[in-house]
C-alpha cells in the first residue's frame, strides 16, 4: 500500500527532510533565515531538480551551513561572500543530478563539438 501511495504523492522520505530542513530554516535569525529563502529559490530552480535525495541532500547540508555559521558568530556575508550568486554556483557543483540549465549546457557542448567534428570532415 505504501509503495501505491508513495508513487501519487512521492517519496515520503524526502517530504519529511524538507520538512525537516523547513523548520530548521525557521528558526534562524531573521537576517540568515532571509538569505536561506532566497538561496533556497536559487538552488530549486537551478539545482538538481531530477535528483531529490541529492536536492534534499543539498538543502540539509546549506541549514548545517548556515546553524554552523551562526553558532560561530560568523557574519552572513562571510559565509556568502561578495557574490552570492557565485556562492550559490560553487554550492550546488557539489551535488549530483541536473537542472535543466546543466542539461541544456551539456547539449550545447555536444552539439558545438558535433559541428566541429562535421567542419573537421568536409575540410
Amino acid at each position: 500500500m505504501s509503495r501505491w501511495f508513495e508513487k501519487i504523492v512521492g517519496d515520503l522520505g524526502d517530504k519529511k527532510k524538507y520538512l525537516a530542513y523547513k523548520a530548521r530554516v525557521k528558526a534562524l535569525p531573521p537576517d540568515f533565515r532571509r538569505a536561506a529563502g532566497a538561496l533556497e529559490r536559487y538552488l530549486l530552480h537551478l539545482g538538481p531538480s531530477d535528483n531529490g535525495s541529492s536536492l534534499i541532500a543539498m538543502l540539509t547540508d546549506l541549514a548545517d551551513l548556515l546553524e554552523q555559521s551562526v553558532a560561530a558568530g560568523t557574519p552572513l556575508r562571510e559565509v556568502v561572500g561578495t557574490d552570492p550568486v557565485e556562492f550559490a554556483e560553487l554550492f550546488m557543483a557539489n551535488y549530483d543530478g541536473g537542472s535543466w540549465i546543466r542539461k541544456e549546457q551539456t547539449r550545447l557542448e555536444r552539439e558545438i563539438d558535433a559541428a566541429e567534428a562535421e567542419g573537421g570532415a568536409s575540410s
